[in-house]
């Protein structure tokens, strides 16, 4: 009997790599390949990358070199080996194999090279934006690789479930669902157009098949993700088609939560602020991508919008639905941001009652135009902004949370404390960014949606009682 070759397969960075790995996983356990949680006796590890900013890129770097010392054959995949390709093969000769998107559907055959010692030439990256026709309607019928949105070639279906092109790798009640790729925005600061290509939505009954097959598999809660939900449909000739799949979404049985990420500010049409605020089983959430809230630095940025705009945004949020969950990142020490910038900055935070608030300060980014941007802030300035605006952030989040006791949530339970007590997420929480509820009762259970009432709050955390 031949012996089984065994792969591990590690994921960095975001909610959209992950189904990325899960296709990945698929397409390996379809080519022969027994998956191994751990990379201690594995044949081969292949290492999801990130390659956003320069942490998550030395946070790829070590996993790779750890995953090396395993005595493991390496590859490198994502988003940091596509878009550095050979560069990062020559910079890094400890992994067996860089492989970049238009390897995915080989990934079966590359890991046996890799496995037989057959080298194989890393790719020169391209700007994938190029390899799509400029027209959005016309993206269909090209067949440029683009990570989740593949299809199982015939006859090799998984044995882990139908015909999806995913195998789910974690367990438990949430699981993020890939709406498009891609994106067609020029944000200065942004190189991820650049590696992961124009915006190309998956079509709506592909979506829906996803979602069936997730809720049969455990998941109660799905999270749409893309580098930019609101312009789903553009390319299928329907701009409100994000409108119309919630609800079907929403009403698939044994899916009880449809959560929307990444939302573009200046695409946010008022139909679908209705439809995520109104309807059942959509989470009232709105994850928008202000980024700053200076009309002069969001102008350097190639964004949208100022404070007035942004407040008014959130005002038409709020009149649909009063406790709307609402999340945004900001980027702090941008060229050119000045002390009346940040004020301004501060000051929008302090108007806007966010849930959740990342900050992140700016450093250049490789083949970005804000790199050659006149006005560079001091770094040791950029440093003391961004800490002065996370502890703002912190101390506002904490008050909207605090706002919350008293409120009725409904949580999802998603884990068991070692004393007895649940943990979950209300509908204004997004999984891992947004602080959890601690559920105080008895009789719950994993996947369960419980109605509980707010008694105290922790930072962003809550604590509640069933109600």
């Amino acid at each position: 009997m031949p012996t089984r070759r065994t792969v591990s397969l590690v994921t960095l960075g975001c909610a959209r790599n992950e189904v990325d790995s899960e296709e990945l996983a698929a397409r390996m356990e379809g080519a022969g390949w027994d998956l191994t949680e751990s990379a201690e006796g594995a044949d081969v590890v292949v290492v999801n990358t990130c390659g956003f900013i320069e942490a998550a890129k030395k946070d790829s770097i070590d996993t790779l070199l750890a995953a090396h010392d395993s005595g493991a054959k390496v590859v490198a995949a994502g988003c940091m080996a596509e878009r550095y390709g050979a560069e990062l093969a020559a910079a890094l000769p400890e992994a067996d194999a860089v492989l970049g998107f238009d390897d995915y559907a080989e990934i079966g055959t590359r890991l046996d090279d890799v496995l037989a010692g057959r080298r194989r030439d890393a790719h020169t990256p391209r700007d994938r934006r190029t390899l799509l026709p400029i027209s959005p309607v016309e993206r269909r019928a090209s067949d440029v690789a683009v990570p989740g949105h593949g299809e199982l070639p015939d006859g090799l279906a998984p044995a882990s479930g139908p015909r999806v092109l995913r195998r789910r790798l974690g367990g438990g009640p949430v699981a993020p669902l890939k709406l498009a790729s891609g994106c067609d925005r020029r944000c200065t600061f942004c190189a991820i157009p650049a590696f992961r290509g124009a915006y190309v939505s998956r079509p709506p009954a592909e979506v829906l098949e996803e979602a069936r097959w997730l809720a049969g598999h455990g998941v109660r809660e799905v999270v749409l993700v893309s580098e930019n939900s609101t312009s789903y449909g553009k390319d299928l000739g329907d701009l409100r088609a994000l409108e119309k799949l919630l609800p079907q979404l929403a009403a698939v049985d044994g899916i009880e939560r449809v959560r929307v990420s990444y939302l573009q500010p200046a695409e946010l049409r008022p139909g679908l602020i209705e439809v995520i605020a109104g309807t059942p089983g959509v989470a009232p959430y709105f994850d928008l991508s202000f980024q700053h809230a200076s009309g002069p630095v969001l102008r350097s940025m190639r964004r949208f919008g100022d404070r007035p705009r942004f407040l008014e945004l959130l005002d038409r949020v709020r009149d649909l639905a009063p406790e709307a969950g609402v999340r945004s990142n900001f980027i702090v020490g941008f060229p050119g941001e000045t002390e009346d910038d940040f004020a301004e900055l501060a000051a929008f935070l302090e108007d806007a009652r966010l849930d959740a608030i990342g900050v992140f300060g700016y450093s250049d980014e490789d083949g970005t135009e804000a790199a050659s941007l006149p006005g560079k802030v001091d770094p040791d300035e950029v440093a003391r902004r961004t800490a002065e605006l996370t502890d703002l952030a912190d101390e506002l989040t904490a008050q909207r949370a605090e706002d919350r006791v008293g409120t009725e949530l409904r949580v999802l339970v998603e884990d068991k404390t070692d004393d007895g007590a649940f943990e979950g997420r209300g509908e204004h929480q997004a999984p891992e960014v947004d602080g959890t509820v601690l559920v105080r009762g008895t009789g719950l259970a994993l996947g369960d949606l419980a109605t509980v009432r707010v008694t105290g709050s922790d930072g962003v955390d809550l604590v509640a009682d069933l109600a």
